[in-house]
């Protein structure tokens, strides 16, 4: 009775050793999956997935994550390829558009000299304001593909947000104060730093302190938070949820702001995305909050 018990020991302890060493080499083998994944992910290479577990399933699994990561690679590749082609057709096209228009306007401003009813007078006046808001449009329009198409956005470097936050607000101090706009700016004592572009933050900070401007009834509360969060809180009565639920809209204005071309703020959402980043609009107690957060930065899709 002891031999058979002390079998039965033996059994199941070389059955846990032999579960155990299979759950080890199968946490090993993922782990192996993960980094390859996240590799191949960030690299251009045709090197496939491989594993070093013999398990049949395991590896046949390995094999068809590696067909569709080369499926999705091509569709990648495929997209950024178009992606650019649609870039450079819009610039051209804004870019042709700019020479006809600038002549229309000023063949209007040589009729406007002519001796002409009052009729007439007003009918330039209307066609006058329509070109050059057609005109203002092709301009903001081949700014943001120029923008959005540079490569000088794809750098990055370890950036503090604090600094650039003080950076910004300090150079629009003076168009802030035209406005009569006494900004509040409380920054972390701790030091935010994130792997960003300098030049894309700088234009995402200077499109939303712009933006205050244009929709701010007179005040402006600036907060940037430790975990990276930057929020911009202003009252703006003339606006509403509907309206400010498309401010990141392309093009998008509302009656309070026409002098805007719809486009700052679809710039700095764009520019935060593309760099792992987001931006959101909420309409709340008359008072418009935009938050913008940058998250620290992952190695590995399997932390």
């Amino acid at each position: 009775m002891n031999a058979i018990l002390c079998l039965l020991c033996i059994i199941s302890i070389a059955a846990s050793v032999w579960a155990w060493g299979k759950v080890f080499l199968l946490r090993r083998a993922l782990e192996e999956l993960c980094i390859q994944f996240a590799d191949r992910l960030k690299e251009d290479t045709n090197v496939g997935i491989s594993v070093s577990m013999s398990d049949k399933k395991f590896r046949r699994f390995a094999a068809l994550l590696d067909r569709q990561l080369k499926v999705l690679r091509k569709e990648q590749i495929r997209y950024r390829q178009g992606d650019k082609e649609l870039k450079a057709a819009v610039t051209n096209i804004s870019h042709d558009l700019r020479t006809p228009l600038t002549a229309i306007c000023g063949y209007l401003d040589l009729m406007k000299e002519e001796e002409v009813s009052q009729t007439v007078r007003e009918y330039l006046f209307i066609v006058e304001n329509r070109a050059l808001a057609l005109k203002d449009l092709t301009e903001e329009l081949f700014r943001y593909s120029v923008i959005l198409s540079s490569e000088r956005y794809e750098e990055r470097e370890t950036l503090s947000l604090n600094l650039a936050l003080e950076e910004c607000i300090a150079g629009y101090y003076g168009a802030l104060k035209e406005a009569g706009i006494d900004p509040v700016v409380k920054i972390s004592e701790t030091a935010v730093k994130r792997n960003l572009n300098r030049q894309a933050v700088s234009r995402i900070l200077s499109n939303l302190i712009s933006n205050a401007i244009k929709y701010s009834d007179g005040d402006l509360f600036v907060e940037l938070k430790k975990d990276g969060s930057i929020l911009f809180r202003n009252r703006a009565k003339k606006l509403d949820e509907v309206q400010v639920g498309h401010l990141f809209d392309r093009f998008y204005t509302v009656e309070s702001g026409r002098d805007a071309a719809g486009l700052g703020l679809s710039i700095a959402k764009t520019l935060a995305e593309e760099m792992g980043g987001a931006l959101e609009a909420v309409y709340k107690n008359g008072s418009l909050y935009l938050k913008l957060y940058f998250s620290v930065d992952k190695s590995s899709v399997c932390d």
